[in-house]
């Protein structure tokens, strides 16, 4: 029979408060989305409300002020987006049927030399083309919910974390201090000494993580704009700064704004032309990410590979959906903290003497 001391049954209690934790997490994920996010948006913007609040501002105009500032950032760099589709989708019905005919005249004798066999039909991309990208934004919208089958449902659950996600962030930050000192009042006075060397050693990292990232997006955003509109790109302003500002979800918001600029390369130039300019400029952004930006200001404090990041975004995306691909590097962090203070531990244990 193996007997256990009281501290290991105290250290088996909370994993197994952790472990029923984290499986009602997972249980409950669709609905705690908004308040998940609603937390990690409280904990990035609290201290600008505290230092509001620290001018003898009062703390519900500090918060009302600190919100509405992000819901106007949020907002414009969805607002980037706009001209980036009211430009494209009149090219895309005009363009595509030619790049088309232009691909069967001299890209698939190319490939049919090597052994693939592809045809394209360009008459029908055109009828596909008329037909949906000239009907207007609530034919739009009606064929994808019919489509997804998911009707009436889904857009009224959008409207509502969408209303629902800044009240919870009004509650949260406006309650800050007393929510951390009533969760601070639940730790054991014993274990408070380790758990507040913890916690200030995560919130150190997270602190740089975010503020690095920061200064990340900021430079990138810069670059970008300044390189695609070196190239002559048209719509070089609001893919460039798409395009630095979402990289702050890992791989997606890279992919999506070299996805946004192949496009208009391809509809503004139709030739290859686009397409180098974008490979030349992103690829430098790339170099310009991985081996300037990122060790300069984010550093090494995440302790993680780009492996560990992969697997980091595929597990909380399979597990919270969207909301865990946004929450997976900063999680993914603390994590690293808590094996970092275990690995400390293990071999500084009576194994290694």
């Amino acid at each position: 029979m193996i007997t256990l001391s009281k501290h290991q049954r105290i250290g088996l209690a909370w994993a197994g408060v952790a472990a029923a934790l984290g499986l009602l997490l997972w249980l409950l994920a669709p609905v705690l989305a908004p308040f998940i996010m609603a937390t990690v948006l409280a904990y990035a913007l609290a201290p600008a409300v505290q230092a509001l609040a620290d001018r003898r501002v009062p703390r519900i105009v500090a918060v009302l002020v600190v919100e509405l500032l992000f819901v106007m950032a949020v907002l414009a760099l969805l607002l980037l987006v706009l001209p980036i589709l009211n430009q494209e989708i009149p090219a895309l019905r005009e363009q595509v049927p030619a790049l088309a005919t232009a691909a069967n005249q001299k890209l698939v004798p190319w490939l049919s030399a090597h052994g693939i066999h592809l045809q394209l039909d360009p008459a029908s991309i055109k009828a596909f083309m008329l037909k949906y990208l000239d009907a207007n934004l609530e034919d739009w919208l009606s064929t994808v919910l019919s489509s997804a089958r998911i009707g009436g449902s889904f857009l009224l659950a959008l409207i509502g974390n969408a209303v629902l996600l800044p009240v919870v962030l009004f509650y949260l930050l406006h309650d800050w201090p007393q929510l951390r000192m009533r969760a601070w009042a639940l730790v054991p006075p014993a274990a408070r000494g380790p758990v507040g060397s913890f916690l200030t050693e995560c919130d150190a990292m997270l602190g740089q993580y975010l503020r690095g990232q920061l200064l990340v997006m900021l430079v990138l955003a810069a670059y970008y704009s300044a390189g695609l509109s070196l190239a002559g790109f048209d719509l070089a302003l609001p893919i460039g700064v798409f395009t630095g500002l979402a990289v702050f979800i890992p791989y997606l918001g890279f992919g999506l704004g070299l996805l946004l600029a192949l496009l208009a390369g391809l509809l503004q130039f139709a030739s290859v032309y686009g397409v180098v300019a974008v490979a030349v400029v992103f690829g430098v952004g790339q170099l310009l990410e991985g081996f300037v930006l990122t060790p300069r200001f984010v550093g090494e404090r995440i302790g993680l590979s780009p492996l560990m990041v992969i697997f980091a975004l595929l597990a909380f995306g399979h597990l919270l959906g969207f909301i865990g691909v946004l929450i997976a590097l900063p999680l993914s962090a603390l994590a690293a903290v808590a094996v970092g203070r275990l690995r400390r531990a293990y071999l500084a244990s009576a194994l290694f003497r």
